[in-house]
Order: C-alpha cells, then structure tokens, then sequence
C-alpha cells in the first residue's frame, strides 16, 4: 500500500530534504509541496537537482487539499506548527512535526523559551520522535495509528539527536555522576539556521569563520535536559562553522564515584546499547565521527572514550537536515505507518 503525503513548507531546507527523500520512498508518495512564496513554481526550477524528477510544483499552504494525506510533515519555523497540526488531526491525517511545537512535554516550560502553547492538549499526547530512544512513544503511536486514528509525531531536534546519542547510554549504565553539570559543545553547518540570511549565516559572516553563540540561553536546552534527565546540570553551547550540513556534539560527562571503566568496555556498552538501531554505528576505540560520513544520510556515528581527569568523552556526529530534521521525520513516519525503519532512507553517505 502506498501512502500520500505533504510536506508543508517545502521549500526552505529541511522541507526541500524531505522532498528528496520522498520522491524516492517505495511507500510514501509525495503528493503536495505548499510554500505560499513560490506557489505555482516547479519544484525543480528552484531546485534543478530535482530536474527530471519531480513535475510536482509548489502549492499554497491554504490551497493544498492536505486532508487528502494520509501523513503530512511540517517544516515550518517553531511557533507555527500548533496552528496548524489540530486541523489536520481532526480530519484524520497524520502528522509529523519537525520544529520544537510538539516536542516538551511541559506546556510551562514551552512558554518559558518559546511562547504560550496554543494546543497543549495535542502536546500532551504526542509521541516524542527520537527512535532510538523513545521506541516505545513511537510504537504506541503506531498501534493507535493502525487501529484508525491521527497521531502526532514532535521530531527531536538536531542538536538534542546527536548530544543525546552520545550521551545516552552512559547515563542509563549510571555512569554519570548524578549531581555534576555535563557540558555539551556542538558545531553545526549552516543550513541548521534554516534557508534565510541572516547577518550570522549570511555568506560573507559565515565563511571562514567559526563562533559560539546561544550560550546558556539557546532553545534546544530544556529538550535536551528532558531528553537525558539533566534538568539543570546541562551547559550546552552551540557553534556555527562554515558547512553546508553536519552537525557534531561533543559531551563531556563526569563519572559516578567509584566509575571506572575503560575505554573498550564503553564501546562495548554502546554497541549493546543501539544493537537494534540500524542507524547507529559506535566507533571502534580510539575513532572517532565525522560529519563528512554522515552528510546526506539519517545515519548517526557515535564515538565514546574515557578521559583521564575522570570524565567520559562522547561525540555524536548526524547531518543536520538527515538524522536532525527530514530524515529523522520519515524514519518516525516509517514506525508509525509499519514499515521498516531505514524504508526509503540513504545509509551510504558520498566516500570523498
């Protein structure tokens, strides 16, 4: 059986990924496209990579029959996607959300770093879209989903996906002091800002040049602190260097008194931790991820070693627009619907 599906706001990055990803699924059939600012335009003359593709123009927001999807992907900025996600539930359709609406599950603390929450209600129900660790949110959702209702994915971010790859299975071993703050310093490629300039990721300001900015004040904190259960140890400083996509976290944990395992014994640890995760690799010891081997993929290399000075040192390395935004969306779709996680998904990225 193939499903329809839209994506809303298409044309901006994550929303053109997802369109590449589609065109191509065995499953899911990419029936709309909406940007209300090239409605009518061809996908493929603002995208030429997409010539000989796809004839699929862009459509309005408005115009677009979305209830004749069976599940639509929002890519569109925060703030937006409450408004939209109620109606389309309400006609049966799936959806899954890439911005942060849906995504904490406090409807206070969406208000401390966002705005007031328009549909909490939505939000309490909402399945949390990280697969590797929140399977069984996403397999419930899929179960309601097969007995006849609309379900609603909040997809992890970028920066909370790689940080809490890394992270994760050496807090759930209790490994990590429990009292300590843990630092995660993450670099991410431009195209995580989204498609329009900025003086920050304008050309001439971001070439050549690499700098911290959100610190202690960027939004993906509290996702990531619910994500880990940090509430108020995390120190999360976000960088943006010059690349297209690829996104690198790297978390530095304390150890537990009394910890002290080696660095092959982690590895050991990770491995047994994703061994279910096609879309995980853990690194031998002693390697550690690119972005370069990730890039155009949703796969996430995973990378952990122990430091002298008592700590665990764990890298997470994804593309930004694959395993942190679009890719990860269609991975959601993909358990939700009942298929195969990796459908339809690239697992090679480019060698050179």
């Amino acid at each position: 059986m193939t499903y329809r599906a839209g994506v809303v706001g298409a044309a901006g990055f994550a929303g053109i990924e997802l369109v590449r990803i589609l065109t191509r699924h065995p499953e899911f059939e990419l029936a709309a496209a909406t940007s209300d600012a090239l409605a009518g335009t061809p996908i493929a003359q603002v995208y030429p990579a997409f010539t000989g593709v796809t004839d699929l123009a862009f459509s309005t927001h408005e115009g677009t029959d979305l209830g004749a999807c069976d599940v639509v992907f929002l890519a569109v900025p925060h703030k937006a996607a409450m408004g939209m996600a109620p109606a389309l539930i309400a006609v049966g359709v799936t959806v899954i959300d890439l911005s942060a609406d849906f995504r904490l599950k406090d409807p206070a603390v969406y208000e401390q770093w966002y705005a007031p929450h328009t549909a909490p209600d939505l939000l309490a129900q909402a399945a949390f879209g990280l697969p590797e660790l929140t399977g069984d949110e996403l397999a419930a959702a899929a179960e309601r989903r097969a007995a006849g209702e609309a379900v609603l994915v909040g997809c992890a971010g970028c920066y909370p996906t790689a940080t809490s790859l890394a992270a994760a299975p050496a807090i759930c071993a209790g490994l990590v002091d429990g009292a300590a703050p843990v630092v995660a310093d993450a670099v991410s490629g431009v195209t995580g800002a989204g498609k329009k300039a900025t003086e920050r990721t304008h050309f001439c300001f971001a070439n050549e040049n690499v700098e911290a900015y959100g610190v202690g004040t960027h939004r993906h904190t509290p996702e990531i602190e619910q994500i880990l259960g940090l509430q108020g140890r995390l120190v999360f400083t976000p960088h943006l260097a010059p690349l297209n996509r690829g996104l690198l976290s790297t978390v530095t944990l304390p150890l537990a008194p009394g910890a002290a395992p080696a660095t092959e014994e982690l590895v050991a640890l990770y491995r047994d931790f994703y061994a279910e995760s096609p879309l995980v690799s853990v690194m031998d010891a002693g390697v550690q991820p690119r972005t370069a081997s990730v890039a155009g993929t949703c796969r996430a290399q995973v990378g952990v070693a122990v430091h002298p000075a008592g700590l665990i040192v764990a890298t997470g390395a994804i593309d930004n627009l694959g395993k942190g935004a679009a890719g990860q969306g269609v991975q959601c779709a993909n358990i939700v619907f009942g298929l195969p996680e990796t459908c339809g998904l690239e697992e090679i990225a480019n060698p050179v």
